[in-house]
């Protein structure tokens, strides 16, 4: 009877230690850099937002897709009023959203990934760093090196150049100078009144620090050398209307360009809107996330 008992306490014991230790584990490979919003049931569809925008940027699309996919909306900390979290200390923060959501990624059945702006950039990181983990990409108005708007033959040095600039800049504001840029912020990236609206209260919420960091690591990363990794298929959406003050030839050369080095690549100009299709557009852009998960 005592070995019984002794026996039945080690096994508890044993037990109890197991659960403490996947507890542990789960909380090691658990995000601080952003949070995930998880509804729906089907195949997984990961929805990555942009610079100082928040997960809700995505409503629309979590509406069209939750009948059918499992869908994880990612909000990253420090964006539309998001507590910054470890995002505002010291060090860089592109590099550990990269890593953290390549495991969050890899815990999936490959996903397709959905990034807009830095989220693109994100979606095209992971995909080039573990190239078997997602079946398809979509990545809205983002380039795979930002400083090409610059110039053509732009590089990572002159970039850094700008990045340091817009950086320091946004530094050397108070908060409320950086909240009062926000609808001429909102004006350049959003077209119409209501996506003006949304744009310039997640930028003013979003943390100026963690904003500026993030520009400046945004602006100088350049993904084009490992884009011949992605084995993903690639749609690439890409914002063009008249307003913009550039020909339509000269936007179109510049993503055809910049994405040369991806094989399998479908580039798709959206006309009528600015930087932020899914508000501009939202018509046009749900049919195109209905034709990408095709």
């Amino acid at each position: 009877m005592l070995r019984r008992i002794l026996a039945s306490a080690v096994l508890a014991l044993f037990g109890v230690l197991a659960l403490r230790t996947a507890d542990a584990s789960q909380a090691a490979d658990r995000p601080t850099r952003f949070s995930v919003a998880v509804s729906g049931q089907g195949p997984d569809v990961v929805l990555i937002p942009g610079l100082a925008t928040p997960g809700d940027v995505w409503d629309v699309t979590v509406k069209q897709l939750a009948s059918s996919h499992r869908v994880h909306v990612v909000q990253v900390a420090g964006f539309g009023g998001v507590d910054a979290g470890i995002n505002k200390a010291d060090g860089e923060i592109l590099p550990a959203l990269v890593a953290e959501m390549a495991r969050y990624v890899a815990g999936l059945e490959r996903p397709a990934v959905i990034g807009h702006s830095l989220g693109g950039l994100i979606a095209l990181e992971v995909a080039a760093q573990d190239p078997d983990a997602i079946s398809r990409v979509l990545v809205v108005d983002a380039l795979p090196f930002f400083a090409l708007t610059m110039s053509p033959s732009a590089t990572v040095d002159m970039a850094n150049q700008m990045a340091t600039m817009m950086r320091n800049q946004l530094m050397a504001q108070t908060d409320a100078q950086y909240s009062a840029s926000a609808p001429m912020t909102a004006a350049r990236l959003a077209k119409s009144p209501s996506a003006r609206s949304n744009v310039t209260k997640w930028a003013a919420a979003s943390d100026r620090t963690v904003v500026a960091k993030a520009i400046y690591e945004d602006i100088v990363t350049d993904v084009r050398p490992r884009l011949p990794q992605i084995k993903a298929k690639t749609t690439v959406l890409y914002a063009f209307d008249s307003t913009m003050g550039l020909p339509q030839a000269v936007i179109d050369a510049l993503y055809t360009g910049a994405y040369t080095g991806l094989p399998s690549v479908d580039l798709k100009r959206i006309d009528g809107s600015y930087h932020f299709i899914m508000l501009d557009q939202p018509d046009a852009f749900s049919r195109e996330v209905a034709a990408f998960l095709k």
